[in-house]
Parts: structure tokens; sequence; C-alpha cells
């Protein structure tokens, strides 16, 4: 006997690879562009200099001469790589410092750093809670919480973005159902830029008795006085009881972390997969992080999360004089949170595309977000600003921005007439 069809088969014909591929010969593709060195405000990609509005690298530390001298000594002297898992051969005495030092910043037990922000929020998901308890979710979480959520036995509810009456309704069900609640939430969401409702939502978690737990990815480094991040924003520390991140966006480098009490930290250490089950960081990755925790941790830390967001003032201010629709900031206990993600409302994937196209060609590169990253009629250009960027970048990309709205809405209207 042969199998009905070839596995492979759904490759060969699949809608958005034909999409791709025609995108690509054309020259339109807004993806896979090719940086040919760091993501600097002014960065050369695909040949040419190009304004970097696309990058997660907020307080501009990738190139820091301080973080790639750690990570030239961790190189030094542990090597290139670890070959092994944290059980194994793979735990380092620096990853032992850099766990420490989070755990400080961050006013917690312990922390454990794994290899990827991605295992950390699955390393999570997929160990903390069994099939007799529930996991309730924001529909907007990262992709690696939802992903960690189908490795999970438990019951899963998620809620509608944002909404705190679905949240409560989740709830009441969850209790109803029996067993251990854990709910989970992003601080700031990666592609409009807003910020949950952490104090409704520990409120209500308080009510029903489940635990919290916040992924802080687009948030450390940003907000914040010690730059901890949305729990620390809202001065719910100690009711968020766990708080997981990146090492991806300000701190420079790959890697990610989760921080909490021991007891728990210890369980996610002797049971979790994603941390079992693949090699440690690289300790070049591990020396760069504990270079940047320590750059946030100090005066000048301070100085460039407040630069950030002086400059996605900035720009947010620059695109609405120019008419140019963004998404709206979130309240805070001072008034609006401004985060450096800041998204310009696009409604469909031709536009979003089109208007990618023409601030491409002008020498800005930006993230397009089409239907499936974001629900249809939600698509959006998701730009991101650096502490580095100056106001002559700002204002160069404010005047592209001119140019480019109107020439991909008359690209649209034609393309349609």
């Amino acid at each position: 006997m042969r199998a009905d069809t070839d596995i492979f088969e759904r490759a060969w014909g699949d809608d958005l690879v034909s999409l791709f591929r025609d995108a690509r010969a054309g020259g339109i593709v807004p993806f896979f562009r090719a940086l040919e060195g760091a993501a600097t405000p002014v960065c050369l990609m695909d040949g040419r200099e190009t304004i970097m509005l696309g990058s997660n690298n907020y307080l501009g530390l990738t190139n820091d001469p301080r973080v790639i001298e750690a990570a030239k000594g961790a190189l030094d002297r542990y090597g290139a790589g670890m070959t092994g898992s944290r059980l194994l051969n793979g735990t380092t005495v620096l990853h032992e410092e850099l766990e420490a030092e989070l755990a400080d910043w961050f006013g917690t037990e312990a922390a454990v750093v794994l290899t990827t922000g991605y295992q950390a929020n699955l390393a999570v998901m997929a160990t903390i809670a069994t099939a007799e308890d529930s996991i309730v979710c924001d529909s907007a979480d990262h992709a690696s919480i939802l992903d960690g959520l189908s490795m999970s036995p438990a019951r899963i509810r998620p809620f509608r973005h944002g909404r705190m009456d679905k949240l409560e309704l989740a709830l009441e069900r969850a209790c109803r159902a029996g067993g251990g609640i854990l709910v989970i939430v992003d601080g700031v969401y990666s592609m409009e830029g807003d910020v949950a409702d952490l104090p409704a939502i520990a409120e209500l978690c308080q009510r029903y008795g489940a635990r919290l737990a916040v992924d802080e990815a687009h948030a450390v480094g940003v907000l914040g006085e010690r730059g901890t991040g949305s729990a620390e924003l809202f001065g719910v520390e100690k009711d968020v009881d766990l708080q997981i991140g990146t090492f991806s966006k300000s701190l420079a480098t790959c890697g990610g972390f989760v921080v909490g009490s021991t007891d728990v930290i210890d369980y996610l250490r002797v049971t979790s997969r994603p941390f079992l089950f693949t090699a440690a960081s690289v300790p070049p990755a591990v020396g760069a992080a504990l270079a940047a925790v320590r750059i946030c941790r100090s005066d000048e830390g301070r100085e460039r999360f407040a630069a950030l967001l002086d400059n996605a003032r900035y720009l947010r201010a620059g695109l609405t004089s120019l008419g140019v629709e963004i998404g709206k900031s979130s309240e805070g206990p001072h008034g609006p949170i401004v985060t450096p993600i800041v998204p310009v409302i696009a409604r469909t994937d031709a536009y979003a595309v089109s208007l990618w196209n023409a601030l491409w060609n002008l020498g800005v590169f930006s993230n397009v977000a089409m239907a499936g990253a974001v629900p249809d009629g939600q698509q959006l250009l998701r730009l991101s600003v650096m502490s580095s960027h100056t106001r002559q970048h700002l204002d160069r990309a404010l005047e592209m921005f001119a140019q480019a709205v109107p020439r991909a809405q008359a690209q649209l209207a034609g393309s349609s007439a």
C-alpha cells in the first residue's frame, strides 16, 4: 500500500506561497529584506541607506561597544556555544550571574534564563497547568503564548482583547469548572502598542483566586522608572506572579527569561520541556544580555528610557499633523501611556502593502501587518522608534511619509479603477 497523497502537496499549491513568490519576483515583498550591518537608526539594507523604523532595538544597545565587548569576553572565555541543555552541561557562571541580576532588578526571589523569548512563554504555558486547571488568555496575546497554550492540557479560555467584562466572564466559568486558574496577558501588545489594564486585571485575579502572568517583552527597558515593565508602571508588581521577558528587544541580543517565586522558578527548571530539551543560550548572547541589563539599571538607562518615549511622542505628533491615522494610546495612572510602537492604520492588505512600498522606495523601512497577523480590517504598518533616533532622523522620515501617503493612495485608486 501507498499513501493516498504526498504530504508535501500542500506546499506545492499553497496560495500564500504563490503570493509570496509573485511579490518577490515583482520586487514588492515587504519581508526578508537583508540588513548589511547593525539595526541602527540609519542602516544599510538591501544595498542602500534606510531609515530604520522597524526594529525592536528600542534602547539602541545592539551595537553599544560595552555590549559588544561583553559578548566578545564571553565568547573568549566559554566559546561559541554550550552544546547541551542547561540541565546537563549548559549552565555557566555567566548564566547564573544573569539570573541573579534579573531577579534583583525585578525584585523577585528568582529568575530563569532560556534560549529564546518564545521558549520562555512556551515553558510557562506548557508546564504550569494540568487538565483540571484553566488558563485564561487575551485573544491578542503573542503567538508564543498561544502556541504554548496548544501544548497545555489545561482548559483554554480566551477573552476578547482588552475587555474586562469578558475576562470576568471567563474567570467565572473557570471557577465553576474547578481547578486552578492562570491569567496570561501581554504587558504591551506587539502590533498595536497598547498596554494591558493591569490594575483591573490584577483586581479580577484576586477576586477569583487566579494567578497572573504578564509577558513584558515589549515593556522591559521601556516602561517604569526602573524599566522593568508594565507591572512596575502601574504599581502592581506584588499582584503579578510571573513576569516573562526577552533579551531580543531592549536588551540587545537573544534569549528569554521568567522571574517569580523560587518555588515556581525551580518547578520550571526541573519540569519544563522547552527549557530542559534545548541547548542553553550561547555565551556571547548571555554576556551581551548581562551588559545590557546593567546599563538599564544605571542612570544612563533611565535617560535612554526617557529619550525612547520622547521620540515616540514626537513621531506620533508628526504623523498626526500629517493627517495619518495612528493607533490610540492606552490610558495610565498619569495620562496616556506612550510605547515605542506607533501603529499606522491601513485597514486593508492592499493599502498596507502599497504604503509600505512607497515608504521603502523613499528610504524608510517599517513592518507591515496584514490579515492573519492582525484581525481583518485592522491591517497596519508597525513603526517602532529607538532612543538613538535623532530629530533629524524622525523629521526625514516624516517628510517621506508626506510623500508616501498620497502615492500609495493614488496607486490604490488606480488599481481599483
